[in-house]
Order: structure tokens, then sequence, then C-alpha cells
């Protein structure tokens, strides 16, 4: 029996080879989208999963209210670990680590230099007593209890001793930044599994004492909060995270900064699951390098892997309903011969499994094609092999019954729903409610592919909006270079500045912080006495040379630049004299505002330029020298411009690199363009803006596709009248009208429909921007004129084709 279903079911398919073809490459596009956008969901969401009592783990966080809104910091103030160790009633074990950058690394007889190392943390045996590592040398009874020891991944260990079997690496010594040595006690196994847990090279807590980051180590100040230190705790079975964060917020009230209270910032201690680590960008994660996955991005995603998996199956419905009249008869006839309604819904649910299963194998093609065009997108680590693991496996499996079940089942009862005696005679006129269904389906696909349509233009013009807005300073002609962070002194930076200036081609140079905007997120507070009133503000701290301004032209409205490079003379921008409550530039002249409890002299006010972002607004900013170079220079960038005359950028910057490699042999030579650097502010916009149009270009593809199908059975269907009308002297064009009307009625209704939905959810998105583009009428209209057109396109292509055939030929049809 299943055999003949089998049998019959290709039979049927193969007749009708166009709507097959129509019905799985709809399902193939929609299916394919699901395969790949459930395998990003599936990474991401199985990081950290394997370690044990996970559920359990926690890594403590900060966040900070303030009037302007909250700030979150994935560190903690360094006095908490003890609390954490013994002071927090619940807590079975907890890791205290701090993230250590190092310049450059030597180990043991070995000339070569490694430099730019990450993943290097400090911390003790805690960390190994929470997170449970694989041992492949050394013990975790005594890890880490001496200064001046280290422990390494099978990696890191590979690195450093290519040559070297993991027993005989133990008692080697590494060499960091050429001050600091430590012996190797340990080699560990890297996690196999997904981790953010990406650190290979672990130093025990007590060797940080000889480096310049112990006093944020072992300070006892609780008012510092630093992102370099992390604590993760294991609460006890059974024990309430509620009952654990209670005395998180009884120590953030008894440990709270005067100071900071006093101008209305409020520190809150959190708890933030370890299971959250990986999608929660708030906090972030250790490995800078990749763009973090967003849980609302993803959700977003999986909505348009859904919406076309819905398009393709409605394409299947429609198409095969519409047949229905053309198999009315052979309906009949097998209901005369004994077939019962149950055994005609097996046969039709088997050619939809059949050509659903079709779909599968190409979608999984299509898949790794698209793993492949889409590598920039798709996480690191994602590839083709995940196809393999069991629960994508079960994942297409289930997709597949589903998709099947939900295109096959009403088609299925509407045709076996057919009365015999009728059909045999004729009439097996479709029913109205399957025609309305049918035009209820077309309408909500044409509804989502305009809704793409529109949302793909107005993110295209925000984004043109962002990279061409005026930020207020000069960003193109411009590069800056990072200097090696672990030289805190001014003099070698000084010795390239000198070195560049010598380059023929170069303008200007100028040493200072980061580039007028950047990613620092980093504010002080400050106060301005006026009289018997005190005006606070959090303000940001922008360090440059007296070049500074003038490389950027960035205009003064009032007063000067300051004198020199170390002189603590302020200059401020528009936002904060606002806020401080001048009226005038030239009122805040002279005048003092209060930063670390000291005064500062304001010598000039400047033009107001976006130092981030266009997602966030203008805020207060104070320009100044290099006023802690007595312990370390703030100067840690090299900025430059090339004159008009130059013979080319890349002549240039290989001099540029050859004066840095002069100061600064054996580190790496890296150097950014400004207009580059506030590009990158917009990758996850890209990012949108580019999947967008791909949704939307397969959304019209399978909105298209099933129009055309219809269009084609509707010019089959009534070929006879088409060849009357033109007997009676219909023309071409008006034959193409009558045909396509009534689609083009429910294309426009579509239009109408998505507008207002358009509107909204990109009215929404938009509220993510201080600056943002006019969603113009003029968007709506592109979009919906766009869609009509391609759908005139398409009807007309079969219906012209079918309204200039012979008219003696269509009247000879059955």
């Amino acid at each position: 029996m299943f055999k003949n279903y089998i049998k019959i079911a290709w039979r049927s398919l193969w007749r009708d080879k166009i709507f097959s073809l129509i019905n799985i490459i709809s399902l193939s596009i929609g299916l394919s989208a699901s395969f790949v956008i459930g395998m990003m969901v599936y990474y991401d969401f199985t990081f950290d999963t394997f370690h044990k009592d996970g559920d359990r783990i926690y890594r403590l966080v900060t966040d900070m209210e303030d009037a302007q809104g909250t700030e979150y910091y994935s560190g903690i103030t360094a006095p908490m670990r003890y609390e954490a160790r013994e002071g927090i009633v619940g807590i079975e074990q907890s890791a205290y680590f701090y993230n250590w950058w190092v310049g450059k690394s030597r180990v043991e007889s070995s000339d070569q230099l490694f430099t730019d190392l990450e993943k290097i943390i400090l911390t003790d045996k805690g960390y190994f007593e929470l997170f449970d590592y694989e041992w492949i040398a050394g013990s975790k009874s005594n890890a880490l209890s001496q200064p001046n020891q280290v422990i390494l991944t099978t990696k890191r260990a590979k690195e450093y001793f290519p040559d070297l079997l993991p027993n005989d690496v133990i008692g080697k010594t590494i060499t960091y930044d050429e001050t600091i040595t430590a012996q190797i006690t340990g080699i560990v196994a890297d996690f196999e599994q997904r981790t953010d847990l990406i650190f290979n090279e672990f130093v025990s807590l007590e060797t940080a004492k000889q480096t310049n980051d112990s006093d944020q180590i072992f300070t006892d100040d609780w008012g510092m909060t630093n992102t370099a230190n992390n604590i993760f705790i294991k609460l006890q079975e059974n024990t309430s995270s509620k009952t654990v964060q209670a005395q998180l917020d009884q120590l953030a009230l008894n440990h709270k900064d005067e100071y900071s209270e006093q101008f209305g910032q409020k520190r809150q201690f959190r708890m933030q699951p370890l299971s959250d680590l990986h999608l929660n960008d708030d906090y972030g994660i250790y490995d800078y390098t990749v763009l973090q996955s967003s849980k609302e991005v993803l959700l977003a995603i999986a909505g348009v892997a859904l919406f076309l998996l819905l398009l393709g199956s409605i394409n299947f419905i429609n198409l095969n309903t519409a047949q229905a009249t053309k198999r009315a008869k052979e309906i009949g006839v097998r209901k005369t011969l004994g077939s019962s309604r149950k055994q005609l819904i097996v046969q039709f649910l088997t050619e939809t499994f059949i050509i659903t299963g079709i779909s599968v194998i190409v979608s999984i093609a299509l898949s790794v094609w698209m793993l492949q065009i889409f590598a920039e997108f798709i996480p690191k680590g994602l590839d083709a092999t995940i196809l393999l693991q069991p629960q994508i496996i079960l994942f297409i499996i289930v997709l597949f019954i589903t998709v099947a079940l939900l295109s096959g089942i009403y088609p299925a009862l509407v045709l076996s729903h057919f009365k015999p005696a009728k059909v045999i005679k004729g009439n097996a006129a479709i029913s109205n409610n399957s025609n309305g269904t049918r035009k209820v389906l077309t309408v909500f696909q044409f509804t989502i592919a305009q809704v793409f349509i529109i949302a793909t233009i107005l993110v295209g013009k925000q984004i043109h909006f962002m990279t061409n807005k005026d930020l207020g300073f000069k960003t193109d002609t411009i590069a800056f270079i990072e200097t090696p962070w672990q030289d805190q002194t001014f003099d070698n930076r000084q010795v390239l500045e000198n070195g560049i200036k010598s380059i023929s081609n170069i303008s200007q140079v100028s040493l200072g912080g980061r580039p007028p905007a950047s990613q620092n997120m980093a504010t002080r507070t400050a106060v301005y006495k006026n009289g018997q009133e005190e005006i606070t503000t959090e303000i940001q701290v922008l360090n440059g040379d007296t070049d500074y301004l003038d490389i950027y032209n960035i205009p003064l409205l009032a007063g000067r630049t300051i004198m020199n490079d170390t002189i603590e003379e302020y200059v401020i921008n528009q936002t904060a004299m606002r806020d401080f409550g001048f009226k005038r530039p030239e009122d805040a002249i002279n005048k003092y505002i209060e930063m670390n409890g000291k005064p500062k002299l304001i010598v000039g006010v400047m033009g107001d330029f976006n130092q981030r972002s266009l997602k966030s607004g203008i805020i207060p900013l104070v320009f100044t020298g290099d006023t802690s170079r007595d312990r370390r220079t703030q100067f840690r960038y090299a900025h430059i411009t090339v004159a008009t005359s130059s013979t080319g950028w890349q002549e240039t910057l290989d001099h540029v690199e050859q004066e840095f490699n002069k100061v600064y042999p054996g580190e790496t030579f890296q150097v950014t363009f400004v207009d580059e650097s506030i590009a990158n502010f917009y990758v996850e916009e890209q990012r949108i803006s580019t999947l967008l149009h791909w949704a939307t270009g397969l959304a019209v593809l399978i909105s298209c596709l099933g129009l055309l199908g219809l269009v084609i059975h509707t010019t089959e269907r009534r070929t006879k009248e088409i060849g009357i009308r033109k007997v009676l002297g219909a023309t071409v064009i008006q034959i193409n009208n009558l045909l396509c009307k009534d689609f083009l009625i429910l294309v426009i209704i579509a239009f109408v429909i998505a507008t207002p939905i358009a509107y909204y959810f990109m009215n929404h998105w938009l509220t993510d921007f201080a600056y943002k583009t006019e969603i113009s009428f003029w968007v709506f209209m592109a979009g919906g004129t766009g869609m009509i057109i391609i759908a005139l396109a398409i009807m007309s292509f079969k219906t012209i084709n079918t309204a200039m055939k012979n008219p003696v030929n269509s009247l000879k049809t059955e």
C-alpha cells in the first residue's frame, strides 16, 4: 500500500513539474534559512553548558546608576573577593582573577619574542576549584600556591614549546615584559566544548605584587571598580540566588562611596548567571576580538527564518488548493472505486512529504553554501560539521515533519472533501472558503515581503545618515598609531613624534589619547561652584598636546587651547558649558571646576563634536594635556595627517612604520584611519542591513514564485475565455489588465497593511539612536511601488504570453 502511495505521488508531482519546482524552491529557501539560523541559535545558546553545577555558577558584576542612566561593568571591586570567600552566606566556592595584559613574553632558552599576548589572567587555586580542568601535567592540589608560578593550557604550551611533551614543559620559565619570570608548574587541557572562559595562561596571584597593577588588585578601597577584576561564585545547593543578592545589596550600602552618593551615583552589585554570559552584551565577554552575540538579534533573525518558512508553506497551500479542480475527477474516480477520505489524505500528505524531503536535501546543500557566503556574520567556530551533531539532526527531522504537516494538511483536507457524484459530472468548483483562504495567504505573503523591503530601505538610509553625518571634527586623511601599552613613559613617544615629523609627506603630527570619537566610556565627576550653588555633572576627559585640536579641526569658540602639554588647564565643550550654567562661551573663561577635589582652570571653550557613535548623544567633555606624566603618560597615540601633495598613503605609512620600528623594535605596528574606526561603530547595523537585504530578496523571490504559480494556474483555467475575448476584439493589454487586476488588488492591500507594521518596528528600532534619519514618506512609496512593479512584471510575463496565442488554439482547449 505504501509503495503505491509513493508511486502515485511521484507521478502526480512529475505531471505538474512547474508547480512542483516552485514548491521545492520555496520550501528549500525557507528550510535552508531555518537550518543556518537554527545552527547559529544552537551554537550561541550552548556556551558553557558543560560545567558541573553550571546552574549554580554566577559572575559578580557592577551596575552604576546616575541621572544619565545605567552603566554596566563586568568587573567588581577588588575587596569583594574576601567577602565572596568568607563573608557571604550561601556561597560554596569562589574564584577571583584579574585580566592581565602583557606586552611581550619570552620563554627559557629561546630567542623568539611573543608580543601582544592575550587571554592571560592572574589568579589562584580557587579558579581551578570552581572550574574543572583536565590536568595533563602537574596537580590541582598545589596550583598557583606560590609567587612566580604559571599554568598553561596545552594550546599555549604548544605555542611556547612546539617540540616538547607536556611533562617536559614543567619547570621551564617564562619572562613577561622583560621583568617578571614565572616557572611553569602545570599543563591543563583546553576546553573542548564552547566556552567564554578562553584563558590560556594562568599566573599566580601573588605574582601581581611585582606588576604595575598591584594597587588595583590588592587594594582595600571599595570605591574602585575595575573591569579587569573578576569574581565567579558557586552557590551552595538549595541556596536561593535572592538570598545572596540581598547580602550583595547590603554590602553595596555598607561600602557606598559618599563622594559618588553626593553626586547622585548609585552602585549595585549583581549576579550574572553563567548561562547569561555569552548573550548579554551589557557586561560583555572576554574575547574582545569577536562581535558578541545578542539574544535579541538571534531571536529577530529566528523570526526572519520563521517567516521565510511560512512563505514557502503558503506557496504550497495556495498552489495545491488552486489546482484542486484539476484533480477533481481523479479524486471522484478513486472515491467511487472505494478509497476512503483517510486514504486520500494519506495520499496527498505523501506527496507533501516527498516534496518536503527533496527540499530538505536541497536545503542541507544550500546551508553549507550559505555558511560560506555569510562567513563574516557567522560566529567563529561554527561550520558545516555542526550539522552532524545529534541535536541538529533531531532539529532537522522535527522541522521536516512539522513543515510537511503544516504545508500538506489543509490542501489534503480540501482535496479529499470533494463529493464523487459532483466531480464526475464536472461540478467540482472550489469553495468560496478556499478562494478566500488563498487570498488571505497571498496578502500575508506580500505583506511580509513589503515589510522587509521597507525595513531594508530604512536601515540603509540610517546607515548612510550615520556614516555621512558631520561629527564636528575632521575625519578624512587622518590616521592614528597605537604605541605599546606597557611603555608608560613619554620619552619614546616624543622620539617617535620627531621621527614622523621628518617624513616629507606628513603635514601634521600630534600626540594624545584616543581620537575624538572612540569607544572610551570613562567619565569623572566635575563640580562647578557658583556662589552657594554647586552644579555637578559627569564629564569625559580627552588628552592631547597643543596641536591636537588643530589636527582635527575642532574649533575654539572662546579663549585658547592649553599653553603646553603638561600644565593643568582645561578646555570644555559647549555641552559642558551649558551644564555648568554658562550662557555664553566667554562666560566660562578663567572659571574653575573641581575634579577629584582639586580646582581646574577653564581656559577655553571648544565646539561640540560626537565622541561616540550616533546611538548616544554628546556628553560634557574637557580637553587637557598629559597631566599625569610623572606617573604614566596619557599620550598613547600618535595622530598624523598627510599633505595634499602626497604620492600615496601606503608609501608614507611605510616610512612611518620604519620610524616606529626604530623606537619600538619587535613591537606590532598598528595604524588605523579615523574614518574606518568610526565606521566600526556601526558593524552591527551593517550586519543587520546585509541580512535584511538577503531576507528581502528571498521573501520577494518566494512570494513572486507563488504569484507566478497562481497566475499560471489562472491563465490555464481561463484559456477558452481568453480566446473568446480575443475573437470579440479584446486587445492583449485589455486581457492582461483583466487577468492581473485581482492579483494586483491583493498586492495593494498587502502594501496598506505592511505600511503601519513597518513604521512601528522601524520607529522602535530608531529609538536606539540619539541621531536618526527621518522616516520619509518616499520610503514607503518606494517599497510599495517596487513590489507592485515586480508583481506586474511577474504576472504580465505569463498573461501576455497567453493572450498573444492564436485564439483558434485556445478555443480547442478542453
